[in-house]
């Protein structure tokens, strides 16, 4: 069960791929948590992502690519995987099929005034990297501190949305063409996009 999830950032693609992985027992992998763990030990890798990934731009492709394919090489990943916020590009997306037979790509559907909306409001648990709202004084998953991430604003927010629209969105149709493409509006609530995406994903075993 190989699982892309597709949308621009803040539209949930974290939280429900922490859900999926727990549920279905397959890794998830994010490319924001691996880039942030490297910008934390303040690797090579991590320094140079840092210098993109604060301006709201999107990490260059060879660097992305050689992280990703390391990670899928990982034993966890040999009954599948879920693919939080890679490909981001038409040449990611290429260089994912050339390492792995991905079976669906389920696209978060948003408007983007609702994107800026939960922006502001959003921190993450800095023990289980669980998304979740300032609603919360505690993680509501593992009761972990709660934290605000530091490109967690309007401001970097547009700038993402302005490479997203250009680099990222063409892979819609990409995947379309590859009838692989499945969407779900991501403007409802956790339980009601889940339910959507465990409607996709049940369709794997048929």
């Amino acid at each position: 069960m190989k699982i892309v999830l597709l949308g621009a950032p803040g539209c949930g693609k974290g939280t429900q791929s922490a859900i999926i992985s727990k549920d279905y027992g397959i890794p998830q992998i994010s490319t924001g948590d691996l880039f942030r763990n490297a910008m934390s030990n303040k690797t090579a890798l991590g320094v140079l992502a840092k210098q993109y990934i604060d301006k709201g731009q999107l990490v260059p492709d060879d660097v992305t690519i050689n992280l990703v394919k390391d990670r899928l090489n990982n034993s966890d990943c040999k009954n599948g995987f879920i693919l939080d916020g890679f490909p981001r590009t038409i040449n990611q997306a290429r260089e994912l099929d050339k390492i792995a037979n991905i079976d669906k790509v389920i696209y978060f559907d948003i408007d983007y005034k609702i994107l800026e909306k939960r922006i502001e409001s959003r921190l993450v648990c800095k023990d289980c990297k669980f998304t979740t709202t300032n609603n919360h004084s505690v993680c509501p998953r593992c009761g972990g501190e709660l934290t605000k991430r530091a490109d967690d604003n309007v401001d970097v927010l547009r700038a993402r949305l302005v490479a997203y629209d250009k680099e990222t969105l063409p892979l819609k149709d990409y995947y379309k063409k590859q009838n692989k493409l499945f969407v779900v509006n991501a403007s409802n609530s956790v339980q009601e996009v889940n339910s959507a995406i465990c409607n996709i994903i049940g369709d794997i075993d048929d």
